[in-house]
C-alpha cells in the first residue's frame, strides 16, 4: 500500500501574515514540515528574527521573511511586489495577521474603528488581490483567511472585532465565486477560544465562563487550527471553496 502524500506540499509557495503570532507561527511551521517554501511575515524584524531561529532549531527552513506593517497600504504593496519580482509565484496564502480591541460599544474609539478595520479588512483584501494575480499565471492556489467564531455569532464588548471578522467571512465567500474559474480556493477558518497571547489576558473567571461555553471543555490549541489550515492548503480540499471551517470545540457565545 502506497503512502498518502495528499499533504504533501513539496515545491510549493506560501506566504503566511502573521507569522510572529500563536496561529500564524503554527501554521507556517505545519507546512514547512510538509515542505512548502513558506514566506514568514510581521510588523517586527526582530521576532521574525527569533521566530526564524527557532524554526531552524526544528530542523525547519523559511524560504524568508517580510517584515512590515498591515496598517499600512503602501508598505503592503512594496512587500509583496517585492516577493512576486523575487519568487514569481504564489501557490498558498494564508492570512492569519489581525488585532483585537475588546471594548464596550459606547467606548469604540474613531481610531480603533480604522485601525482594526485596516489590518483585520483591509489588508486581507490587499493580500489576496496581489495572490489572486500571481495564482493566475499558473492556474490554482489556496487562500487562507483567518476570521473567527465572533465574526459568525458576536460577542459582548466585541463589537469591532465582530464586524471586522464578519467582513472576512463576507470577503472570503465572494472571491471565491470570483476567483474559482481560475481555480483558485479560497476559503476560511473560524477559531473559537484558543490559548494564544490574544486570549492570554482573559482574567481566570472570564476564561473559566468561556470555557465552560466550549462543548469539549478546554480551550484549542495553535496546531489544532494549524491542522485545519494544513488541509485547506492541500490537495485534499481540491474541491473546496468559499467555506468557513468552525475550529472551536463546540463553542457556545
Amino acid at each position: 500500500m502506497h503512502p498518502d502524500t495528499s499533504f504533501n506540499l513539496s515545491e510549493r509557495v506560501a506566504l503566511v501574515t502573521g507569522a510572529t503570532g500563536g496561529i500564524g507561527g503554527a501554521i507556517a511551521r505545519k507546512l514547512i514540515a510538509q515542505g512548502a517554501r513558506v514566506a514568514l511575515a510581521s510588523r517586527s524584524a526582530e521576532r521574525l528574527s527569533a521566530q526564524v531561529e527557532a524554526l531552524r532549531a526544528e530542523g525547519l527552513a523559511p524560504l524568508t521573511t517580510l517584515a512590515y506593517d498591515l496598517d499600512d497600504p503602501d508598505a503592503i504593496a512594496a512587500a509583496l511586489k517585492g516577493f512576486a519580482n523575487t519568487y514569481k509565484r504564489l501557490d498558498i496564502l494564508v492570512n492569519a495577521g489581525g488585532i483585537m480591541q475588546d471594548a464596550p460599544l459606547g467606548m469604540i474609539s474613531a481610531e480603533a474603528i480604522d485601525r482594526t478595520l485596516q489590518v483585520n479588512v483591509a489588508a486581507t483584501i490587499h493580500h489576496m488581490q496581489y495572490a489572486a494575480r500571481l495564482m493566475a499565471r499558473h492556474g490554482s492556489g489556496s487562500i487562507i483567511n483567518l476570521t473567527s467564531i465572533i465574526g459568525v455569532v458576536g460577542g459582548a464588548n466585541q463589537t469591532l472585532y465582530a464586524a471586522s471578522k464578519a467582513a472576512v467571512i463576507g470577503a472570503t465567500k465572494s472571491a471565491a465565486r470570483e476567483l474559482a474559474p481560475k481555480h483558485i480556493r479560497v476559503n476560511a477558518i473560524a477559531p473559537g477560544f484558543i490559548d494564544t497571547a490574544m486570549t492570554a489576558h482573559y482574567k481566570d473567571v472570564v476564561r473559566t465562563r468561556v470555557i465552560a461555553g466550549i462543548g469539549m471543555g478546554r480551550p484549542g490549541t495553535p496546531d489544532e487550527v494549524a491542522n485545519a489550515a494544513l488541509f485547506l492548503a492541500s490537495d485534499l480540499s481540491g474541491y473546496i471553496t468559499g467555506q468557513v471551517l468552525g475550529v472551536d470545540g463546540g463553542m457556545q457565545v
